[in-house]
């Protein structure tokens, strides 16, 4: 099974990079996290709706078919790293693809929304886009860890 972390945002830091590629070498084979990066629109325009449903467009494009649709927004439900570890069960058990769905500095678009089987909130405060791919990586290995009895999550 592989997991999509579909972001908006393109060209990122070198400790963004280092940081989600650290965590993503080492899920196992069989629950590989894959980065799906989608390119922003320019924000000159200024209009927000336009932008945000234009990415959404590209975003779901990036779905893999049958995938399990999660998107990361702050209105969804909070997961303790228990409660995540037990999604990651759930979606292993499944075998479909998983898509998390992260959107732009405006969130995601309302036909993101609409496919979604799941929302997950990372947090009630707002990260930095590029840090959220960092914190998704980490918690999808450390709810791995605690599935398989792994040390890292002690």
């Amino acid at each position: 099974m592989q997991i999509h972390l579909i972001a908006v945002g393109n060209k990122m830091p070198d400790w963004v990079l280092q940081g989600y590629n650290e965590y993503a070498k080492r899920m196992p084979r069989e629950c590989e996290l894959v980065l799906k990066e989608i390119a922003p629109d320019k924000r000159r325009s200024g209009d927000i709706a336009r932008i945000t449903k234009e990415e959404g467009e590209r975003m779901l494009t990036a779905v893999p078919p049958r995938a399990h649709v999660v998107t990361l927004d702050i209105p969804g439900k909070p997961w303790t790293t228990a409660d995540l570890s037990k999604a990651l069960q759930r979606w292993l058990g499944n075998g479909q693809p998983v898509a998390l769905m992260v959107g732009g500095p405006e969130g995601l678009s309302q036909q993101v929304r609409d496919i979604a089987q799941e929302s997950w909130s990372l947090s009630p405060l707002t990260f930095p886009h590029p840090l959220v791919r960092v914190i998704v990586a980490e918690q999808i290995y450390r709810a791995w860890s605690l599935m398989n009895n792994h040390p890292y999550h002690r």
